[in-house]
């Protein structure tokens, strides 16, 4: 293991570009896992990462220690003052995973229970979104080119490891898509006449959702062949796009339950 103690060190220089820069890390192709658990999570559903960083106080943590032991990893030990700059969290937990970021292409053919998700702006929401579908089953989760990256640090913490265990697609073409997938595919709209508890969410379906502000495109929107709406008896405007893809994706679970 090798220590750095420089905020000028080479090294410490390109991990902090990568933690700071969406651009840094679309053009390296590289990610940062921040976190015990996420970290964990990366080497049971994926493999050893290419680099582990610790801080100088992380050494002494006992997870951190079985972190080193199970990773054929290069390890960097960082001066706990450098460590803060580069982690994105406000309590380090005294680790970060440097991993390829993964490239998955879009399947031949999409089966089971899908979601597009066009434009989201909040890597909150994109991340919990991330964490619900993989609770519920879900396979693949396709985004449109203006959706923020699935692999930010934002999006990573919130999905909790959520990543790991979905076939996430970047930069698609939603609307092409939708002219040759052949399962049903869902539009969540606000004002839509059909509640989604009368909606067959079983079997192959696609089930989208757009934008926070926004919605779904019409572009996008025409090429459903049903629209639907979560039924609100209060007096909310509207439900934030990470819940109301919870409450689809569970209605989905207990309609196959019910079978």
């Amino acid at each position: 293991m090798k220590t750095i103690t420089s905020a000028e060190n080479p090294r410490f220089r390109s991990l902090l570009r990568l933690a700071q820069s969406s651009r840094e890390r679309k053009q390296s192709g590289l990610s940062l896992l921040d976190g015990i658990h996420l970290v964990t999570a990366y080497l049971q559903h994926v493999g050893s990462p290419q680099e582990l960083v610790i801080s100088r106080s992380g050494l002494d943590h006992p997870e951190i220690q079985a972190l080193l032991a199970d990773a054929a990893a290069e390890a960097w030990i960082l001066a706990d003052g450098l460590f803060r700059q580069l982690s994105s969290v406000v309590t380090p937990t005294g680790v970060v995973a440097l991993v390829p970021t993964p490239n998955q292409p879009l399947p031949e053919r999409i089966t089971g229970a899908s979601l597009w998700l066009e434009d989201l702006q909040d890597p909150g929401n994109l991340g919990s979104i991330l964490r619900s579908a993989a609770a519920a089953g879900v396979g693949t989760v396709c985004l449109s080119p203006q959706t923020v990256h699935a692999w930010s640090p934002r999006v990573l913490r919130a999905g909790m490891g959520a990543h790991f265990a979905l076939r996430i697609v970047e930069g698609v073409d939603l609307p092409a898509l939708a002219g040759r997938y052949h399962g049903r595919m869902v539009a969540t709209r606000l004002h839509a006449k059909t509640a989604i508890y009368e909606v067959d969410l079983t079997g192959d379906v696609a089930l989208m959702f757009g934008n926070e502000g926004a919605g779904l495109s019409p572009a996008l929107a025409a090429r459903a062949g049903i629209e639907t709406c979560i039924p609100m008896p209060g007096n909310a405007e509207s439900l934030n796009v990470a819940a109301a893809a919870a409450v689809c994706l569970f209605e989905r679970v207990r309609q196959i339950r019910a079978q």
